[in-house]
Parts: structure tokens; C-alpha cells; sequence
């Protein structure tokens, strides 16, 4: 991560910044589902159309369609709570692992899902933040991670565990899985946040 002002942030900065974000992401989902009700749900067929060509559009588009709002509401909430804690660690930091889970999520679903089906919904992104804090504490050994990645697991681990299993043809597992497997692959591919510092001072190399 290159050094910016963000690395001299306290934790309120960056527990300001993490907030308004998340509440900011959140409230786009629902102005965009209500312009899918507004246009007679015209927006639903941008998702990801499963292994056509003009379905790939639909990967980075998908995350922020629903397919009503009751589909909003159930990832409201685990998005809001997941995202303001990885963005905790820095908003560069938490948009790269996004980016990522995002287009390796729905570069999955695009290619094993079954065919005709359209996919949106954030739960994939959700499931990625999920992968991402429950192994990044363990990966860069700091105790407060790994309390956060317990937590994490407590709380929404045995919704994780039943989204990931295909024994509901409404719900995209494969979404869930891929989204939680890009999540904990981030962990491990990013540097740890001491090493960034460290090298950011030695005047070393600068990853992001």
C-alpha cells in the first residue's frame, strides 16, 4: 500500500471514514432497488446471466442489484457490520479486497451456475468479508484479529456454512462459496499491515 495520509489516521479517523462508507454503500443498494421498482424491475436482468458472453457485464453490476427488497434487507445488515469492520484497516485496503471478491465471485458464478439463470445480490461480496476477517487475523497473528475472526464465526458462521450447501434452487450457493473462498485467498495475498508500515518507512518497496 503506497503511504498516504490515511496510514496517520487514528482509529476514529478510520472508524469515521469505515462508517460513512458502509453507510453510504448500504443506502445505494436500497436507491437502486427502488429504482428497479420504479422501472418495473428492469434493472434485474443486469446481473450475471450464466456463461453468455453479455453476461459477464453483469459481475460488476450484480453486488448492488436485488431481486426486491426483501433481498436488500437480508444483506443489510451482515454487509454493514462485516464491511465497517474490514474497512477498519483502511478504506484502500478494504476496496481492494472488494474489487477482488467481487470479480473472482462473480467470474465463478458466471461459469459454473446453471444455465439461463441470472444471479445478483450482495450476498457474495458479504460471504467474501466474511472469508476475509475470519482467516486475516490468524494469517497476520495479531490477537485482536483473530478475536475478530471468532467472533465473526460465532455470529454468522452457521448462516455461512447452510448459504454454501445447494439445497435451495432460489439461492445462489455458488455465489456464497466463490465469494467466500476470493474472501480468505485475500487474506493470504495481502501483506500484513506491519509489513506495509515497515517497508513504507525504510523507503522499500510500496504494494497496494
Amino acid at each position: 500500500m503506497s503511504t498516504t495520509v490515511e496510514e496517520g489516521w487514528t482509529q476514529l479517523d478510520r472508524a469515521r471514514a469505515a462508517g460513512k462508507l458502509m453507510a453510504g454503500w448500504v443506502a445505494l443498494l436500497w436507491l437502486i432497488e427502488l429504482l428497479d421498482l420504479a422501472t418495473g424491475h428492469a434493472l434485474d436482468g443486469y446481473g450475471i446471466i450464466a456463461r453468455e458472453p453479455d453476461g459477464l457485464t453483469g459481475i460488476p453490476l450484480a453486488p448492488f442489484l436485488h431481486f426486491g427488497f426483501d433481498h436488500v434487507a437480508a444483506n443489510t445488515v451482515p454487509l454493514l457490520a462485516l464491511g465497517f469492520v474490514a474497512a477498519l484497516s483502511g478504506i484502500r485496503r478494504f476496496l481492494l479486497v472488494c474489487a477482488a471478491v467481487i470479480v473472482v465471485d462473480g467470474f465463478g458464478v458466471w461459469l459454473v451456475s446453471p444455465s439461463n439463470s441470472i444471479t445478483a445480490g450482495a450476498s457474495g461480496l458479504v460471504f467474501g468479508l466474511f472469508g476475509y476477517l475470519l482467516v486475516r487475523g490468524f494469517v497476520e497473528r495479531r490477537p485482536l484479529g483473530v478475536v475478530v475472526g471468532v467472533v465473526v464465526a460465532a455470529l454468522w458462521g452457521s448462516s455461512v456454512f447452510l448459504g454454501i450447501l445447494p439445497n435451495d434452487s432460489g439461492v445462489s450457493w455458488q455465489g456464497h462459496l466463490f465469494g467466500l473462498l476470493a474472501g480468505a485467498a485475500m487474506a493470504f495475498a495481502l501483506p500484513a499491515r506491519g509489513r506495509e508500515t515497515a517497508r513504507a518507512l525504510d523507503g522499500g518497496p510500496h504494494r497496494s
